[in-house]
């Protein structure tokens, strides 16, 4: 936007005040830049591949859900997301399916920060749900840890970073009855600090 600016009675170019009102504006330029950066702790998770998915700040590091949804142990895609369970994982009781979250997590700080490892998905119905961790065998178990430096999780060029959606699984079992008590909630915990959480509907 151009602004004129009055002439000094002298018919100098009054430098003094155009600089005072810099300096009155600047602040509130920068605010207003500051806001495009609010700190998001709920959202909607919506479209495929995470397009409209809100990035969910929990403490230092950005949560981004990529998909989720049912998986079927007969999929030929979903049977690698259910490696290295121990028989008394693998089993499911009657009313139970498996429900996975993928999920990436960026640092874009300058030093490394640990990875939430508390996420709940729950139903309206007030069923709470904590994720099973499957072996080593698994390359594409989300397992947090320390995120390095302007790095992310899963790192590049891993199995679960070049997978069909670009994120580390929370595999969930669920009851079948909630899929008809949606829209679930996942809720995921600040590490270092408990009572700050970031919480997110989720697509199913």
């Amino acid at each position: 936007m151009l602004v004129k600016l009055p002439l000094r009675r002298d018919g100098g170019s009054g430098v003094a005040w155009v600089l005072a009102l810099f300096a009155v504006l600047a602040p509130l330029a920068l605010g207003a830049c500051g806001e495009s950066h609010t700190r998001v702790t709920t959202g909607t998770y919506a479209g495929g591949g995470g397009k409209n998915a809100p990035y969910l700040n929990v403490g230092p590091l950005v949560y981004q859900v990529q998909i989720s949804r049912e998986l079927n142990p007969y999929n030929t895609e979903d049977s690698a997301y259910l490696l290295g369970l121990t028989p008394a994982q693998t089993a499911l009781k009657p009313g139970e399916e498996w429900f996975g979250v993928f999920m990436q997590v960026y640092n874009e700080s300058t030093v490394p920060h640990p990875a939430a490892t508390d996420f709940t998905v729950a139903d309206t119905q007030g069923n709470v749900y904590h994720p099973i961790i499957p072996g080593p065998a698994n390359l594409f178990a989300y397992r947090g840890g320390l995120v390095p430096a302007n790095n992310q999780i899963p790192a590049p060029n891993t199995v679960a970073a070049n997978g069909p959606t670009q994120g580390e699984l929370l595999l969930y079992k669920i009851k079948v009855e909630s899929l008809d008590n949606r829209p679930f909630t996942l809720t995921i915990v600040d590490p270092r600090d408990p009572t700050k959480t970031a919480s997110a509907e989720l697509d199913v």
